[in-house]
């Protein structure tokens, strides 16, 4: 069963919105996740030769922040799929459109892969800046003399992880808005008839 509106300008209004927001969410996504794919692979190139010791964000936080990243391409993916699923209930050829079930379950999967998304990439932010706290609260203090004792590199946070930190916040920033724009289309495309006349 195709999706069928009795009106076509209605369907011609929940097509515009799958394109629109299919874009803005598949740049959003974009940007931020090339961004934070960078910064991380700077992260890992710069452990790789010598540049930081004992960086966290090339630990096991990377892998998590990696693999949201990994699902973030996922749902650029989605986020350009709904906008051709908008070019398609444009059809004038009803056979041509998606059925209503087809686009719903695109959207329910696009929820998913930003709800895991989301849960990889938070993993990985929680796993580094715990090891950014460990490392602040084992800095050795300042004596009273303003004497400084010999610390151990590995120990001092330096602006890589910080950077890092960053990468993951983009991610889950990615994530949110493909998450936002799927629930928005799953809303317009389950909104009943009599909500979209008022």
């Amino acid at each position: 069963m195709v999706i069928s509106m009795s009106d076509s300008s209605t369907l011609r209004a929940i097509a515009q919105v799958f394109r629109l927001t299919g874009w803005v969410s598949f740049w959003i996504q974009l940007v931020l996740g090339v961004v934070s794919g960078v910064i991380l692979l700077f992260a890992v190139f710069s452990q790789r030769t010598g540049n930081t010791t004992n960086n966290p964000g090339t630990g096991f936080g990377a892998f998590f922040a990696v693999t949201g990243l990994i699902v973030l391409a996922v749902g650029i993916y989605l986020a350009f799929r709904y906008t051709r699923l908008g070019l398609r209930l444009e059809s004038s050829n009803p056979n041509n459109r998606p059925r209503k079930v087809e686009t719903i379950q695109v959207v329910r999967f696009g929820i998913m892969v930003h709800l895991v998304g989301m849960l990889l990439t938070l993993l990985g932010a929680q796993t580094i800046v715990g090891t950014l706290l460990t490392k602040s609260l084992t800095l050795p203090q300042v004596g009273g003399g303003g004497v400084y004792t010999q610390v151990d590199p590995s120990r001092i946070i330096q602006s890589l992880d910080i950077f890092v930190v960053q990468a993951n916040t983009n991610t889950v920033t990615a994530h949110f808005a493909g998450l936002v724009a799927s629930i928005w289309l799953l809303y317009r495309i389950s909104k009943p008839q009599s909500e979209r006349n008022s």
